[in-house]
């Protein structure tokens, strides 16, 4: 099966009056560029002299960024510190047109800050400054009175958990029930450190080493076999409509509805940086599953701007131009 240039024309004007709420960890993507010419006399490691900085929004912000190529209708909850990062990335959300009013600001607490040090297109290490503490009291009630009010007026609500504090049972079990109740599409990218119930969620999607992880299956089998065990283990345990799981250079798995089982191979030239890649993925499809798309074309949509993501350097988006034109190699 393959996804026709009219087609995709016709989801991405879909997509432009789709409203979206993002609820999620909120970071700031550092990414420090250089080049290395000698090793550190203190220690076997190579000196980078730094060439230039770039920063971007990161975890959910990442994921609203992306959305935000394809529709303005973007609102974000989640918390930052009162802190420079935290008026940076704020500041960045909202003069691109992000809704930033589901935002808040915790003084003394961090805005999670990863910084990723690059020397000959290669990243050395990366520096994580973070807090995983959950919200405080008063921010918490006023997020669930937020949500209460912001779930009815969106039509697709994607969750990111990346660890960071923001996310719990109470908050996942809330926004799950609010939206099967408004008649919302729900999607949620998991984390393993923070072993949630996903039960009744539209869309999850894991990437292979979560699948795994979250199934408790064992890698041990050839090919797919047990990416696959893993996914109709976890749409058992959590009856979500679809699960993708995403390969890396190997593409894409999706269980549908039905619990038909779709491979779909990599659309990428080449892979230079996986940052965000995943974000893409659940942007598009579940932009176009909430477009009225089949769960095999989302998947296919997903993966072609998967595809080009990966082969740019840092925290990248994919813009509709960039879609039409990777279709033609990739039908």
């Amino acid at each position: 099966m393959s996804l026709a240039a009219d087609r995709l024309d016709l989801l991405l004007t879909r997509f432009r009056s789709l409203r979206s709420l993002v609820i999620g960890d909120l970071m700031l993507d550092e990414f420090l560029w250089g080049r290395v010419r000698r090793l550190s006399p203190e220690a076997p490691v190579p000196v980078v002299e730094v060439q230039r900085c770039s920063r971007f929004p990161g975890g959910a912000a990442n994921v609203a960024r992306n959305l935000f190529e394809f529709s303005h209708h973007v609102t974000l909850c989640g918390a930052v510190g009162d802190d420079p990062a935290g008026d940076e990335l704020v500041r960045g959300l909202k003069d691109a047109g992000c809704d930033v009013r589901g935002i808040w600001r915790i003084p003394g607490r961090p805005t999670t800050l990863k910084t990723r040090v690059f020397g000959r297109q290669q990243q050395i290490v990366r520096v994580d400054r973070e807090t995983r503490d959950p919200l405080p009291g008063p921010a918490r009630r006023e997020l669930f009175e937020f949500l209460r009010q912001a779930i009815p007026a969106c039509d697709l609500i994607l969750l990111e958990d990346y660890a960071k504090g923001l996310l719990d049972q109470e908050i996942v079990d809330f926004v799950l029930e609010e939206a099967a109740r408004a008649g919302k599409l729900t999607a949620a990218d998991p984390h393993t450190h923070n072993r949630l119930s996903w039960k009744g969620v539209s869309v999850l999607k894991p990437n292979r080493s979560e699948a795994l992880a979250l199934s408790g299956v064992e890698d041990s089998e050839e090919g797919l076999a047990s990416v696959e065990k893993a996914a109709r283990l976890l749409q058992e345990r959590w009856g979500c409509l679809h699960l993708l799981v995403t390969l890396g250079e190997e593409g894409m798995l999706l269980l549908d509805e039905k619990s038909r089982s779709h491979r779909i191979p990599t659309a990428a030239r080449e892979v230079f940086d996986v940052s965000g890649a995943g974000d893409t993925s659940l942007c598009l499809f579940s932009l176009a599953l909430a477009a009225g798309s089949e769960a095999w074309e989302a998947a296919k949509l997903a993966n072609l701007g998967a595809g080009i993501v990966v082969g740019k350097l840092g925290t990248a988006t994919v813009s509709p131009e960039e879609l039409r034109a990777h279709l033609a190699a990739f039908p």
